[in-house]
């Protein structure tokens, strides 16, 4: 027995409506929980010295901080650390001398708090010129 002869067979149709509803969805489900992170950092290149060796002259002080924070002025050993002292030691080593310049040669391995006493102690003995010796990048036969 079949009931359903006088009518005619419905058309199959593919509703896209519910498939383009559920895209929409994941993707803005994608962009919300993507996180665009962005590392903060800076891009530092360090200058390097390609000037001659200039010849010494005679109202340099030379101040040289090793890698264990010792000071030696002029090649002189100051207590690191007191200040007082290596004010002192600087007033004396500039004493005779026409507007004097303290220059710093400081291992790489040396603390920075042993260049800002040197730097201090300076200012205190009433020394202007300060300037750090830094190791050109020429092959040492130039």
């Amino acid at each position: 027995m079949n009931f359903r002869r006088g009518r005619a067979r419905e058309e199959l149709e593919i509703n896209l409506i519910p498939l383009i509803d559920v895209l929409l969805v994941i993707l803005i489900f994608l962009m919300v929980s993507t996180t665009y992170s962005k590392t903060a950092g800076l891009e530092i290149t360090l200058p390097s010295a390609q000037a001659p060796e200039a010849e010494p002259v005679a109202r340099e002080i030379n101040v040289m901080i090793t890698a264990r924070g010792d000071i030696l002025v002029d090649r002189q050993p100051v207590p690191a650390g007191d200040i007082e002292r290596l004010r002192s030691a600087l007033a004396g080593a500039a004493s005779g001398k026409d507007d004097p310049v303290v220059i710093i040669s400081s291992d790489r391995d040396a603390r920075l708090q042993s260049s800002i006493d040197v730097m201090q102690a300076a200012q205190k003995a009433g020394i202007a010129g300060i300037s750090f010796a830094t190791q050109s990048d020429a092959p040492a036969g130039r």
